[in-house]
């Protein structure tokens, strides 16, 4: 009888297997993994002004993560469903202070922009998605406003339920929730048995809103000295998927020592966001981040400040083909568009290029 129970579990234990690189078996059955979806300028490459990433959880739960310029705005078709928006920090590239004018407008290294001010692209999508904004609590507020100035009526907090951090989606209208760092909110669909778990960490950068997008008063106030105004501490997030997989969100930063101390050994993050933005790490440095602090199964790579990608294949010569060739585990790039799939272990097992 036991042996019968056993040749029985077989098959299920097959469908449940497939093998992904380098002919290992992952599990890639019945809604495992999660889905990430870069939105870039050009579809199948990886841009200068590309940030915007959508994460999709085995549950449904939907989270947009640093809207930036490579969106269209609250209209973008691609956008989909949005539960949740998260920011890094409050510099205009991420916070979009301008809008991507069309798909696929203008060339990948120089695509065409208007401005988004004074609302920005993160709050039109908030607004029109009613997304809860899950950031440090001075950007929520700031973005708040701007949502207020669209819906003409006050943004409110998202409601919580017995545990004070814990959220159900969708939103019946735009909300804020807003943390400190090291603060964790939970987000779960109504039906589901299990929450994704939202973090925010510490990034070494700097958090300063861009002039135009403040009032008359405040600008009035901040330019005879020349000084700009911060919206709290810079971030970046791990997110905690409910099929297992854990991902570092670096944000724009430096190395700093937190990655050891709090992500890598706290959190332990088994996939992670790099960006690789110039003024924050060289590739040398972007390397030593993932070789040696996090570690993870597969690194994304976007935020390049370049044409990054040809056919969507690394540019010959650019920084993202040097730290490509230096990173230890798996590289994606986050090509617009193309959707990747990630496993509870962390490896990309489909859309990996």
């Amino acid at each position: 009888m036991i042996a019968k129970s056993m040749f029985a579990l077989v098959p299920l234990v097959l469908a449940a297997c497939a093998t992904g690189p380098g002919g290992a078996d992952v599990t890639v059955a019945g809604g495992s993994t999660v889905k990430v979806t870069p939105l870039g300028t050009h579809a199948g490459e990886l841009c200068n002004r590309d940030r915007a990433m959508i994460f999709e959880d085995p549950t449904g739960v939907r989270v947009l993560y640093d809207p930036g310029t490579s969106v269209l705005g609250g209209d973008d078709p691609r956008l989909g469903t949005v539960h949740v928006v998260l920011l890094s920090h409050a510099h205009g590239d991420h916070m979009g202070d301008q809008r991507l004018t069309a798909l696929g407008a203008g060339t990948c290294q120089t695509p065409t922009l208007a401005t988004a001010a004074p609302n920005t692209t993160t709050a039109e999508i908030a607004a029109s998605k009613n997304a809860g904004l899950v950031m440090i609590n001075q950007m929520a507020n700031f973005l708040g406003k701007r949502v207020e100035a669209i819906k003409g009526r006050p943004t409110g907090m998202c409601p919580v339920g017995p545990a004070g951090d814990d959220h159900t989606v969708p939103f019946a209208a735009t909300c804020l929730a807003g943390n400190n760092l090291g603060g964790t909110r939970t987000f779960k669909t109504a039906g589901a048995a299990k929450a994704m778990a939202i973090t925010i960490v510490p990034a070494s950068h700097d958090s300063s809103v861009t002039h135009g997008l403040l009032s008359e008063a405040e600008r009035r106030n901040l330019e005879p000295d020349n000084l700009s105004l911060p919206l709290g501490p810079p971030s970046g997030y791990v997110v905690r998927f409910t099929n297992g997989l854990v991902v570092y969100l670096t944000g724009d930063t430096a190395v700093h020592a937190d990655m050891k101390t709090v992500i890598a050994d706290f959190h332990k993050p088994n996939a992670m966001v790099l960006n690789l933005g110039l003024s924050a790490i060289t590739s040398e440095s972007g390397a030593y981040i993932a070789n040696e602090l996090i570690r993870p199964a597969t690194v994304i790579i976007s935020h390049p400040n370049e044409a990054a990608s040809v056919g969507g294949k690394p540019r010959p010569g650019s920084r993202t083909a040097e730290i490509s060739g230096l990173l230890k585990s798996p590289v994606v790039l986050a090509l617009s568009g193309r959707t990747m799939e990630l496993d509870g272990q962390g490896r990309c097992v489909a859309g990996c290029g």
